[in-house]
This record gives structure tokens, C-alpha cells and sequence, in this order.
């Protein structure tokens, strides 16, 4: 096989002559905890297991890694195998966060106590989960809806760990009902070590504009670090939030998968004005080390994964029509791999790929 790949030609963006955006910081204490750079993996659910934590903190310039978001009730119960399962992590993974979701008090101080002891770096309770069957058991962002009922959980999980405690929520239920400076202010007050605003509605769901705004006026109201997410798609992005909002790092989630460079490109960004653009050995490299930790992970769903994933890893690859129908017919995760180094050695070392079959190549 191959190792061209190991060493590819890289293109460099630089940024706009003039520019006057503010860098993201270096460096964020949350609590007693240093985060260097000030950069965040969103939490997401179906994402952000251990094998995708790692693959992104081994491409370099993230600064913390996110659970995904986790029920404290199944933390709780003994045989609730897929909350152990989100709870996996590896000791290269610190400092890393564990995201837990709930609405009783007890229940959410007890479990992030056992957490705390699992030896995660943090806790932090999600608020901004916009899913209907979350929503309706008052989790996530159902919550926002209840201030009091919030309060009483901030003062229980404050009072159950040592370790920094976060919060990440969205501005508020419907724009008829924005409360995230209050929030922000009731978590500082409660002991808090840091908040993270997801600047959109729990109605807008994922949809419309992020409302950088609203983090602004988050971090002109407390004095705990603020954390912004939304909208983030590129290293200029990042730049424009915290030049915007004056926020103390930056969150980035599904731009994540879709451009798995990002963080190390922003790293980049902030200490040149530069940074590396993949190229299509890059590209390569880099699906063939997920899937392959996808498989020695032996996880229940890599073969899904795989595919789940296969529409992001081929944007903008040549051809990649061609290449996500093998994926999408193949039977197993060993079979997935093998069209995968297939495809990629035609491309690189072989015969072209067939007129036709090729994406529009967008960066």
C-alpha cells in the first residue's frame, strides 16, 4: 500500500488583509482546571463517543473534550449498559467533561458524584437538548421553563463535587421567553465554574441564525468564564464570536464531524492569520484512522458509525457519490474499510475516477 499520504501537499488560507478580529484565547481556567487551547467539543449525542473524542484530540488544537450527553438516571441504575458505554473514556482523553441530563435534584448530585469519582475533570449539566423525548421528562432544554427547578439543581451537583461544574443551555424556550442572562447569573451565584450558551431558542431547534448577542450579553453579566457556540464553521468564525461577544472560548459541534480539522485550524489561525487546508491524502488518512479505531474499539455499532459518518468524511472528496454508495452497501465494518483504501489508492495511485461521479469540491 501506499504511504504518500503520510506527507501531503498542504494549501494555507490566510486571513483577509486588515483584519481586526480578536484571537481566541490561548488558554481558559475553569475552576481549577487549565484548558489550553480555549476551544470546546460540543457534547452531541451519536458522536461523541470515546473513539470520535480521541480522533479529535489526536488532530490537535482542541482544548476539551465532551461526553455525550447522558442520563443521570442511568448513571444510576447498575445495568444501564449504554450510559456506561458514554462514560468510557481513556486516560488520553483528559481533561475531558461529563455531560449528564435530569430534572431531580437528588438523582443529578448523586450521579455526578459517581462521576467525579470515574475521574472526569469536570461535570456539566445539560440544558439545551432540544429533543422531544428528552424535552418531555423536563431534561434539557424542557427545563428552561423552570428556573426555580434549575436553581435547586445547580445548589445539589455544586454540593456533591469538587471538580469544576458547568452548565450549557440555550438562550431560553421561544424568543417570548429568552432567560439565559438570568441563568447565567443564577449559575454564578449557585458556584459555578463556567457557562456555555448554545445562542439559539429551544423552538429554533438547529435552524435559523445563532444569535451571538445573546453571549455578549452573558459575558457582560457575570464574571465566570462564558463559553459561545453556534454558527462556528471556519477559523474566521471563531474569531468573529469572540471579537462579537467577547467570550472566553469557543464551542464547536457540527462542524466538528464535517471538518474534523477545525480546532487545529483555528490553533493555527490564532498564531499565524494561516492555516492548513486539507488535502485529498489528508482526507484519506483521516477516514481510514476512524474507521480503523472504530473497529479495534469493537463497538456494537461501528459498521453504523461508518456510515453515519461516511456523508460528512466525503464532502468535498472527488467522486465521493461513488465512494458513499460502496459504503452504504457494504455489510460490514472490515468490508466498509476495504472500499474505502480502495477508492482512495485508485484515486491517488491509480486509474482515474469515471467521468461523472465526482462532487463539487467545496472547502
Amino acid at each position: 500500500m501506499g504511504k504518500q499520504w503520510d506527507n501531503p501537499a498542504i494549501a494555507r488560507v490566510s486571513a483577509a488583509p486588515g483584519s481586526d478580529r480578536k484571537p481566541v484565547p490561548a488558554s481558559l481556567e475553569i475552576g481549577n482546571l487549565a484548558i489550553s487551547p480555549a476551544t470546546v467539543l460540543a457534547p452531541m449525542a451519536g458522536v461523541t463517543d470515546t473513539v470520535f473524542r480521541r480522533f479529535i484530540r489526536n488532530l490537535g488544537g482542541c482544548g476539551l473534550i465532551m461526553t455525550e450527553f447522558t442520563s443521570a438516571d442511568g448513571v444510576l441504575r447498575a445495568k444501564d449498559q449504554k450510559a456506561k458505554r458514554y462514560l468510557h473514556f481513556y486516560a488520553d482523553e483528559h481533561p475531558i467533561s461529563a455531560q449528564l441530563f435530569g430534572s431531580d435534584p437528588r438523582v443529578m448530585a448523586e450521579a455526578a458524584r459517581m462521576v467525579e469519582g470515574l475521574g472526569f475533570d469536570l461535570v456539566d449539566l445539560n440544558l439545551g437538548c432540544p429533543a422531544k423525548k428528552v424535552v418531555k421528562c423536563n431534561g434539557g432544554s424542557g427545563l428552561l421553563r423552570d428556573l426555580p427547578a434549575i436553581a435547586e439543581i445547580f445548589k445539589a451537583v455544586r454540593a456533591a463535587v469538587t471538580v469544576p461544574f458547568t452548565v450549557k443551555f440555550r438562550a431560553g424556550w421561544n424568543d417570548e421567553n429568552i432567560v439565559c442572562v438570568e441563568l447565567a447569573k443564577m449559575a454564578e451565584d449557585c458556584g459555578l465554574d463556567a457557562v456555555a450558551l448554545h445562542a439559539r431558542t429551544r423552538e429554533m431547534g438547529y435552524s435559523g441564525q445563532a444569535r451571538w448577542d445573546w453571549i455578549a450579553a452573558i459575558k457582560d453579566a457575570v464574571k465566570i468564564p462564558v463559553i459561545g457556540n453556534g454558527d462556528v464553521r471556519s477559523p474566521e468564525d471563531a474569531g468573529s464570536m469572540v471579537t462579537q461577544t467577547g467570550c472566553d472560548a469557543v464551542m464547536i459541534g457540527r462542524m466538528a464531524p464535517a471538518n474534523p480539522w477545525i480546532f487545529r485550524q483555528i490553533e493555527q489561525y490564532t498564531e499565524s492569520s494561516r492555516y492548513d487546508q486539507p488535502a485529498e491524502a489528508d482526507r484519506y488518512q483521516m477516514i481510514r484512522t476512524y474507521f480503523q479505531m472504530l473497529i479495534e474499539e469493537e463497538l456494537p455499532d461501528a459498521q453504523g458509525k461508518m456510515k453515519q459518518f461516511a456523508s460528512w468524511f466525503t464532502h468535498g472528496v472527488a467522486g465521493g457519490a461513488a465512494l458513499r454508495k460502496g459504503i452504504y452497501e457494504a455489510k460490514s465494518a472490515p468490508e466498509i474499510l476495504q472500499r474505502v483504501e480502495e477508492f482512495f489508492e485508485q484515486r491517488l495511485y491509480g486509474a482515474a475516477v469515471p467521468a461523472g461521479a465526482t462532487d463539487a469540491v467545496s472547502a
